[in-house]
């Protein structure tokens, strides 16, 4: 339980998937770590008025608006929390910062690398002020993906030689899955690429502490017309039997790419890929030795140390529930798992000790746009046939 008195009244855009997920956070990071600011849960927004208020009471705010913009001329509002379509998310984090609001703004940071530079120089701006800015790349905060980073940094796999990073799910594999906001490239910017996509470019930077200097990739559309929704919950939805839309983003992006180490690395996205819900896959193998990540079994990391004579050496199956890995001491005894929501709950617990401490939290805006670089130049590449685009 927080014994902090600092508070900070806390707005958010939007109350879907993602709304939800962050609610959920909100009330629970203080109730279980001891924050140095404590997040009040002041007002949600959203378009429509009875479903906002329906969804203020279901998740926990004090107040249901109708529209953000609200939410800037508030006292009781410090920070704004933008769980939107990516299309929304310039227009509201600009206007947040520039009003003097803390922005959480969620992955990936904008639909192109134009309106991410205007939002890395918005809160390059706002930082002069004191005004802080993150982008959500919540799957650093698992603990098992928050060891594998420790790992690298302690030189315990040596030079990063190769990586290979997949995100694959499964629904959008039924060509009768209705439409949604996230197969509309003016809503979502692109398909797999930039909504799972994103997530393993990141998560692979973050872990080996390199950066991407350049890739190849292909994108492809195996549906290009589906069925209207109905109504839509989460990522499914009813479908309409006589209406239909028109696909406009990439349904699976595979790119190679080179870090700036020298290493290599492989990456696959894909909404196409049966059976696999939310696998996302990291291997990383370095000169003293590997570690590999699969989310689907979450709590698991495993670690090959190379150094180990020929007759014991294997993969170490590390369970990641011990309190002294990251995050972990504020929650269950060791072998009771985390699960998805608690990495949300990790990035509460960041955020507020990077405000308390005056610190730039991460990932900052300018790792978002240099994030969305990354796909930009996959969607080039795939553009031009596969071909080599360099990012230095």
């Amino acid at each position: 339980m927080s014994t902090g008195t600092s508070e900070l009244g806390v707005g958010m855009v939007g109350y879907a998937f993602m709304g939800a997920a962050h609610s959920q956070a909100w009330r629970t990071a203080p109730r279980f770590f001891d924050l140095p600011i404590v997040p009040r849960m002041r007002a949600v927004a959203g378009r429509d008025g009875a479903a906002v208020r329906a969804a203020a009471d279901r998740l926990g705010w004090d107040e249901a608006v109708v529209g953000w913009q609200d939410l800037l001329t508030r006292d009781d509002v410090g920070l704004v929390d933008v769980c939107t379509p990516g299309d929304t998310h310039v227009e509201i984090a600009v206007a947040a910062l520039e009003a003097g609001k803390h922005v959480l703004c969620e992955k990936p940071l904008a639909n192109t690398v134009a309106e991410a530079e205007v939002m890395a120089a918005a809160a390059e701006a706002a930082a002069e002020h004191g005004v802080r800015a993150m982008v959500g790349f919540t799957y650093r905060r698992v603990p098992a993906v928050a060891l594998a980073r420790q790992l690298v940094q302690e030189g315990r796999i040596g030079q990063v030689r190769h990586v290979r990073a997949q995100y694959l799910q499964d629904w959008l594999a039924d060509p009768q899955a209705p439409m949604s906001w996230r197969l509309d490239k003016q809503k979502a910017g692109s398909g797999a690429l930039g909504d799972i996509g994103a997530h393993v470019v990141d998560m692979a930077q973050f872990v080996t502490g390199e950066s991407l200097t350049g890739v190849s990739g292909l994108l492809e559309t195996f549906v290009h017309e589906r069925p209207e929704a109905v109504s839509s919950s989460g990522l499914s939805g009813v479908a309409d039997s006589g209406r239909t839309g028109q696909v406009t983003v990439d349904d699976a992006a595979v790119f190679l790419g080179r870090l700036s180490g020298g290493g290599l690395a492989t990456f696959e996205a894909t909404r196409f890929a049966w059976g696999r819900k939310n696998a996302i896959r990291l291997e990383v193998n370095g000169s003293k030795g590997s570690l590999a990540f699969d989310f689907e079994d979450m709590n698991l990391l495993h670690y090959y140390d190379a150094t180990d004579e020929s007759a014991i050496a294997g993969f170490r199956r590390i369970v990641v529930t011990e309190p002294e890995h990251p995050y972990v001491a504020a929650w269950w005894p060791p072998g009771h798992g985390l699960g998805y929501e608690h990495a949300f709950t990790h990035q509460v617990v960041d955020l507020m000790g990077d405000l308390a401490a005056g610190r730039q939290p991460t990932p900052s805006f300018g790792d978002g746009l240099r994030v969305q670089r990354v796909l930009d130049a996959v969607e080039r590449s795939a553009a031009g046939g596969g071909g080599w685009v360099s990012l230095v």
